[in-house]
């Protein structure tokens, strides 16, 4: 008897073609994730909970006669994105909300409800690729054959009970090939282009978001120079990220770029591009998939954000379950709040947020 299989749909060609793809060896249905409930944002085809997305993954079901769910996560979203995002940014940091939606809402919220359902697996449409280790007793995590879509830095909290029972039939495969593969079977999303921003917040104005949605405080603050020099004021510190240039409002004998933001000063820190590069960080928060846990140093190559270029590095284990990253070269820019992915080859060894030296010591 076939296995049952629940495919995430976006409405996208992604997740459509994954669905056409498991028909031919599975029972499938589709499922969509309402995940925020905004005119605004259900009303915009740019991000990846759109009304019509919700429309569009319907006419696909029916289009490969298929059963299409689609289930309620508004309230977990909120509670484990939204407050997220916005707490986040409230301690200084800059965080990746697609991360934390797939750690705490999308894989175990649909797995949960697929099992409620009597499915045996889900399915997305990441670019990745999952493989049971035989000699490790453990399911790995595979970059995507597809290394400009690869997404497994965006998953690396899978834990091993969702990657036993989670399929992604589009890590061997292209973009390409998959857009090819719905134009020749009649799919209209064929070419659908990809969403981009984040789900809520469409037009990427974040600190208006967080001031006029959460509610979240802003006060005006002090500029300074990494020498010690006033510069000028902030108007809050949620308004910038580490690295930023434009904006600033500031003339200068030379660029300048946000280096790092002092809460508990209130302080925006900016300074030549030459200090936002770094040798060392931390990570906490760690979720491990090739190991058990980190007991010994390790050799890895990290990424410090989505779509990163590959920093060689040593891991190190702390105490109280945190990382310690040395970098074989400095990198620029690495922000805490952030994902930081470790690899060895394509393989995901693990990943965790970057936090702060202070946070650290803390």
């Amino acid at each position: 008897m076939k296995q049952k299989v629940l495919v995430g749909m976006s409405g996208g060609v992604d997740s459509s073609v994954t669905a056409f793809l498991l028909m031919q060896d599975f029972l499938v249905e589709g499922a969509t994730m309402k995940l925020f409930d905004n005119e605004q944002i259900l009303n915009t085809s740019k991000t990846c909970c759109a009304l019509e997305d919700t429309e569009d993954a319907r006419r696909v079901c029916h289009r490969l006669g298929i059963e299409h769910h689609s289930f309620q996560f508004t309230d977990v979203f909120y509670d484990e994105v939204i407050r997220r995002f916005a707490d986040s940014y409230t301690k200084g940091e800059t965080p990746n909300p697609c991360v934390d939606c797939n750690r705490y809402v999308k894989f175990p919220h649909l797995l949960r409800r697929a099992k409620l359902l009597g499915f045996d697996s889900i399915a997305t449409g990441h670019y990745a690729v999952i493989r049971w280790d035989e000699e490790k007793k453990r399911h790995l995590l595979y970059r995507g054959k597809d290394k400009t879509k690869d997404q497994s830095y965006v998953l690396y909290p899978f834990t091993q009970e969702e990657l036993a029972h989670t399929l992604l039939p589009l890590g061997d495969k292209t973009k390409d090939e998959i857009r090819q593969i719905a134009e020749q079977n009649n799919l209209h999303i064929a070419n659908k282009p990809d969403s981009q921003d984040i789900c809520f917040i469409p037009d990427g104005d974040y600190g208006k978001f967080l001031r006029e949605k959460m509610g979240t405080p802003t006060q005006e603050g002090n500029i300074y120079h990494t020498n010690g020099e006033l510069l000028g004021k902030h108007s809050g510190t949620i308004s910038y990220t580490i690295g930023q240039r434009r904006g600033l409002g500031l003339a200068y004998r030379h660029p300048l770029y946000v280096i790092r933001k002092d809460i508990v000063q209130n302080q925006v820190i900016v300074g030549a591009e030459a200090d936002l590069f770094t040798s060392e960080f931390f990570v906490r928060d760690v979720n491990w998939i090739a190991i058990e846990s980190l007991t010994t140093p390790e050799q890895v190559t990290v990424m410090t954000r989505y779509r990163d270029k590959e920093g060689e590095a040593t891991i190190y284990p702390l105490e109280n379950g945190r990382v310690k990253v040395s970098l074989t070269q400095k990198k620029r820019a690495v922000t805490p709040g952030q994902a930081a992915v470790f690899y060895q080859g394509d393989m995901v060894l693990g990943g965790g947020t970057i936090c702060s030296e202070t946070e650290e010591m803390a």
